[in-house]
């Protein structure tokens, strides 16, 4: 992660988004979404994980969260890169059907190799950029951001038809992840 990003406050609310290396479309497959699905329900039930709007896209995923229980935010996401680069990796060397493997793997090896705290592929970029977010004003502004970030890329024409983020949660209907908090305005 850049020296001028840093989780300042560990209690804080927080935006973050987090990009393949290369910004590649992997998240173009359900399976690889799905297993990232899996790890944050699994940070939510194990590593203090609370979840107030998410999205993923095709190269990228955002977050709006608050690390609990003592948790250091930067190590739990930390955690949540790590576990999902070795997981959605995998998942890609075992796909008969993935198309794009050898470009991939290849792609991810190279990246590997520039940084000496990386072993075998670098799936994730490592800048992070969270952003705290210090006013029901502006956690608002990010949440629209994630939501609509599907409508702005053409994939579907209102946020809450978007299966992979918490659009539908918002919008009243049962998203994929339970236990998201949706945002109804801080006490800040």
């Amino acid at each position: 992660m850049s020296r001028n990003y840093k989780f300042h406050n560990p209690e804080g609310l927080y935006f973050i988004s987090f990009a393949v290396v290369g910004w590649l479309d992997v998240f173009t497959r359900n399976e690889y979404k799905d297993l990232f699905i899996e790890s944050l329900t699994h940070c939510q039930q194990n590593k203090g994980l609370e979840i107030h709007a998410w999205c993923i896209m095709s190269s990228h995923v955002h977050l709006v969260f608050r690390s609990i229980e003592g948790q250091n935010p930067e190590l739990l996401i930390g955690d949540l890169k790590r576990f999902t680069s070795r997981s959605i990796v995998k998942c890609i060397q075992e796909n008969q059907k993935e198309s794009r493997k050898e470009f991939l793997l290849d792609y991810f090896k190279k990246e590997a190799a520039k940084n000496s705290n990386t072993t075998n592929f670098q799936f994730w970029r490592h800048d992070n950029k969270p952003i705290e977010l210090w006013s029901n004003e502006v956690i608002q502004q990010k949440i629209d951001y994630i939501h609509n970030n599907p409508v702005e890329e053409g994939i579907v024409f209102r946020p809450e038809d978007y299966k992979y983020s918490s659009a539908p949660d918002y919008a009243g209907e049962k998203g994929l992840l339970d236990g998201i908090c949706v945002f109804q305005y801080f006490k800040l």
